[in-house]
């Protein structure tokens, strides 16, 4: 009986042992950790300038609903500012300014770039985005979500944008 009862109270205490020492025991870092570590050990430059422009200062200058189109946030974060146009219910674009400050060649691809839209030179990235540069700096993009959405209206969109407001963003 007594060998019994000392049965009974020694298996909860082994496995509050076991579970003790497998929670207090180093843990081996997941493989977002690991990659974490690994990344910001190389002292790469961050994704975004420190001197970045706020996304929220972006807002101001994106085109209004208008006629037949919803235009509606969707995205802000330092550095970026992104907005979809909706049509009908369904996304047919998004209209983009990102600050690219800091970004190395950003600014290159619009060098030798001989179309322009709105005094600005242009370039076409693909097939479904239309982007300018304003200001050596802010890179303002319209990309099509939907066949109907042609180049003409992307570059018809660069047009609706305060650009002006935006080239004397300091």
């Amino acid at each position: 009986m007594i060998s019994q009862n000392w049965r009974r109270a020694a298996a909860p205490i082994c496995l509050s042992l076991m579970l003790c020492l497998t929670a207090c025991g180093p843990s081996t870092p997941s493989r977002y950790e690991q990659t974490q570590q690994e990344t910001t050990q190389r002292n790469a430059p961050g994704a975004v300038a420190k001197d970045a422009t706020q996304g929220a200062s972006f807002n101001k200058f994106f085109p209004k609903s208008v006629s037949g189109y919803q235009i509606v946030p969707a995205q802000e974060k330092k550095g970026f500012a992104e907005y979809k146009v909706n049509q009908g219910g369904k996304n047919v674009a998004m209209l983009s300014i990102n600050d690219t400050a800091g970004i190395d060649g950003a600014a290159a691809k619009y060098q030798g770039s001989s179309s322009k839209i709105a005094g600005y030179p242009s370039v076409e990235q693909g097939q479904n985005i239309t982007a300018i540069l304003v200001n050596n700096r802010y890179q303002v993009k319209v990309q099509t979500r939907d066949p109907a959405f042609t180049k003409a209206d992307r570059a018809a969109w660069i047009a609706k944008f305060d650009l002006n407001g935006l080239a004397s963003l300091k």
